[in-house]
């Protein structure tokens, strides 16, 4: 279980975060939801152990304090943040990159001959066009691309818990559907706690919540199932977070 309590977050001496107990089961998909800031990708970078936020409370997964640990720690541990702007670096190819990682995060290893040619067909599932495997990484990607590098990433990373920060932003409708529903299938297989940022309920439409958190000012404000998000697509915070 990834599980924070009572945690609060300050960047340069401003109060972002004030307060937040929260609970992500394996498997389980959390959507938080919320105005403009918020607070909700304060939580996602805190979670995943960024330098600049200055931290109290604490961040348990599996039972183990995470709150002080490195955002590579962390990663090793096993939790993964699927970034809203993912950058690019060029002269490293998504291959070599993907292989490495697999390498890394995997003990029984398939040959590298085997690993691309189980890449490619990963790729072609979520329509990702298989040659940007020989490019650099994000070199030229379009934002559509980008995101569906990220859950290739994840897939290859094999993470216990996944933070989807904004993961639908600027996605058109067909990119969306096969992100969320790729995701959704992972999580379920593999048992993957999902904690899934997003403004919208369109892709909660793909990747059912189990449980819909509402953050306000720095605190959770509401908290429900799936129709939550709904009626907050439906009639805004305002009437619905009371």
């Amino acid at each position: 279980m990834l599980k924070i309590t009572n945690l609060e977050v300050k960047v340069e001496d401003k109060q972002i975060l004030n307060g937040i107990d929260l609970e992500v089961k394996p498997g389980e998909v959390v959507a938080i939801m919320g105005l403009n800031g918020s607070g909700k990708s304060t939580l996602a970078y805190s979670l995943a152990g960024h330098p600049k936020y200055e931290v109290m409370g604490k961040i348990e997964m599996d039972g183990e304090n995470i709150t002080e640990m490195s955002p590579n720690e962390r990663a090793e541990k096993g939790l993964f943040l699927a970034n809203q702007h993912p950058v690019a670096i060029y002269g490293l190819t998504v291959n070599s990159f993907l292989w490495q990682i697999y390498k890394k995060r995997n003990k029984e290893k398939s040959s590298i001959l085997d690993f691309r040619k189980w890449l490619e067909t990963q790729a072609q599932a979520l329509d990702f066009n298989p040659e940007l495997l020989k490019r650099g990484l994000n070199d030229g990607f379009s934002g559509g691309e980008k995101k569906k590098l990220e859950i290739l990433q994840l897939l290859v990373f094999n993470p216990k818990y996944v933070i989807l920060d904004e993961i639908d932003s600027g996605l058109d409708v067909d990119a969306l559907t096969k992100i969320a529903k790729t995701m959704a299938a992972v999580a379920k297989q593999r048992q993957i706690g999902v904690l899934i940022i997003t403004h919208y309920n369109r892709i909660l439409k793909f990747l059912k919540a189990d449980k819909v958190v509402v953050i306000e000012g720095g605190k959770v404000a509401k908290i429900g199932g799936p129709e939550l998000a709904v009626e907050i697509e439906n009639n805004g915070y305002k009437e619905e977070v009371k």
